[in-house]
């Protein structure tokens, strides 16, 4: 009998650490709750957004990186125009002048050398022509400089129906 006890009193002991055992996973949590999952999902789509708005700046930002580039392209274009006209002005100035000298100098001698006189009237007319190049060269880059801030201006301006 006494062996009977023994095993009751060892089978009642190890049913009380069963117990103890299933009371303490009963109280720990089986794993994550509702809120913990809505509050992951709900991180989730906000990641998600944060990076549809990166993307879509990032776009953006590259558009109008484009256009900045094709504008200094075209400012260089305008640049490297008005240049060569100026060049182009100063050697027909130069053509000029040493037109005139020797026109002077013809005069000077008393001989009258139509010659001379008709280069110096073209040399004038090289010099007139490469003067209006070079203008219209300056006048179409200071176009194209004023024509994005006048484009600012006329729409930031308020129309006449929003000052009535």
């Amino acid at each position: 009998m006494s062996d009977i006890e023994e095993l009751q009193r060892r089978i009642a002991t190890a049913m009380d650490r069963v117990a103890q055992g299933l009371d303490k996973i009963g109280s720990a949590p089986a794993g994550p709750d509702e809120e913990t999952l809505q509050a992951l999902e709900d991180e989730r789509t906000a990641n998600a957004q944060l990076k549809e708005r990166v993307r879509a700046l990032r776009t953006k930002t590259d558009a109008e990186i484009g256009i900045l580039q094709a504008k200094i392209e075209e400012g260089e274009a305008h640049m490297a125009q008005l240049d060569l006209e100026l060049q182009r002005l100063r050697r027909a100035n130069e053509q000029l002048t040493d037109a005139c000298a020797a026109l002077r100098k013809a005069n000077a001698e008393g001989v009258g050398d139509a010659h001379l006189i008709n280069k110096a009237m073209l040399t004038e007319l090289d010099g007139l022509r490469a003067a209006r190049a070079a203008d219209v060269a300056e006048s179409t880059a200071i176009l194209s400089a004023l024509t994005p801030l006048l484009d600012g201006a006329s729409d930031a301006a308020p129309s006449k129906e929003e000052n009535a």
